[in-house]
């Protein structure tokens, strides 16, 4: 009996993903994108993260599976799931989940957040959040009656960001923080966080008896340096930290609602699951179920030709920018498949600056006022697309800025 190979390892191809009620295309109006009248398809979108590739044949396979069987109803993991997560997470981030309990089902990482900030703070109270950052940090912090802090990153001269540790403490004392939301790797700047710099984040919150929240959705996608899992840093950080992760990002599954959080201390995982419980919102779909598994356990032939297509694309996107933007800079990509773009050297405004990106290029990117405390300027573009696509996209600024 042969072996089944990976068969969807064509990225090249452009996939047609209008009307299909996706975010990323069919929403322009919606989304006031566009103006009154105007062709709601007529922008390129490279904005929200998801990718324009098939996923892995055998999630595929799974879900087809599924959907055949024509029976959905209520679905739970079972030992063999929690293995695979493990398994995962042991070869791709030498991390060792010790305890099955640990690992918490949840619908997605914004939600675990959410529930996060409703089990260890207070209506009124400071969360401490780095910007330029995700904008929906902000979004779940605010909507949940809490107060943004923000540590700000510092750009440096040498084109990527740093932490500015005496701020990051100043800002806990000052404000009374109770709960830090880690991203890392950092969307937008693409920073990978050195063990070094999350080992003195972590040494501050453990002195001012801080909870940290870490994202690590984006933590597959690392093209320079390597990953570190917050919790495994130290058994301190382990027991005063949330790891919150997903395959969604990882293998383009965003529309199936799956996620995990990585909680060992007991009793933040009891606060943590009473405020999921309190929901009501507490079961995963048999799709996130099955995809998970077969992500886990079957995907990385797949994963990893992707990681080497995306490579690809930041490598041409780097190049084509200092040949071809002058005054325009590609903010160094140590993760993500986001580009984080610094138009300032154009002289332009940032109101210009948007004003060419969207109704010059007609492209449809995230402008970096939207993450926060120094994102003017900059534009976030999503490099998960065919070659093709990409270099539409570029062509077109190259059009949009020099003429």
């Amino acid at each position: 009996m042969s072996e089944i190979k990976e068969r969807n390892l064509d990225f090249d191809t452009v996939i047609e993903r209008r009307h299909t009620n996706s975010i990323k295309y069919d929403f322009a109006i919606e989304r006031r994108v566009v103006k009154p009248g105007e062709d709601p398809y007529s922008l390129l979108p490279l904005w929200v993260a998801d990718m324009d590739f098939k996923t892995s044949s055998f999630i595929q396979d799974e879900l087809t599976r599924v959907a055949e069987y024509g029976i959905f109803g209520y679905s739970e993991p079972k030992e063999d799931y929690y293995e695979v997560v493990k398994n995962f997470y042991r070869r791709r981030h030498h991390y060792d989940i010790e305890d099955r309990k640990s690992i918490i089902k949840i619908p997605g990482v914004m939600f675990a957040l959410g529930m996060a900030i409703k089990a260890f703070t207070n209506v009124g109270d400071g969360v401490l959040i780095q910007q330029p950052v995700y904008m929906h940090f902000v979004d779940v912090i605010e909507d949940n009656e809490r107060k943004v802090v923000s540590n700000d990153l510092v750009y440096g001269e040498d084109g990527r960001y740093h932490i500015d540790f005496e701020d990051f403490e100043k800002k806990i004392v000052e404000n009374n923080i109770k709960l830090f939301l880690l991203c890392s790797p950092h969307n937008p700047v693409c920073r990978v966080w050195t063990r070094e710099e999350l080992t003195r984040l972590g040494e501050i919150c453990l002195k001012h008896n801080v909870i940290v929240v870490s994202d690590e959705i984006h933590s597959d996608f690392v093209f320079e340096g390597t990953h570190t899992v917050f919790a495994s840093i130290s058994e301190e950080l382990a027991n005063k930290s949330i790891i919150v992760t997903a395959p969604t990002k990882t293998f383009n599954l965003a529309g199936i609602q799956i996620a995990h959080a990585f909680i060992k201390n007991p009793s933040i995982r009891r606060a943590f699951r009473k405020q999921i419980f309190a929901t009501g919102y507490s079961q995963v779909s048999i799709q996130g179920i099955v995809s998970t598994q077969a992500a886990y356990s079957k995907g990385e032939v797949w994963l990893d030709a992707l990681l080497k297509y995306i490579k690809g694309n930041i490598e041409f996107t780097d190049k084509f920018i200092k040949e071809n933007l002058k005054g325009v800079k590609l903010v160094p990509m140590e993760a993500t498949y986001l580009a984080w773009i610094d138009f300032n050297g154009t002289g332009l405004s940032p109101d210009e600056i948007q004003d060419r990106v969207r109704n010059k290029a007609r492209l449809w990117l995230n402008n970096g006022i939207f993450f926060g405390n120094n994102g003017e300027g900059f534009q976030r573009l999503n490099l998960a697309c065919p070659r093709s696509i990409l270099v539409e996209a570029l062509d077109r600024l190259k059009v949009a800025f020099n003429t």
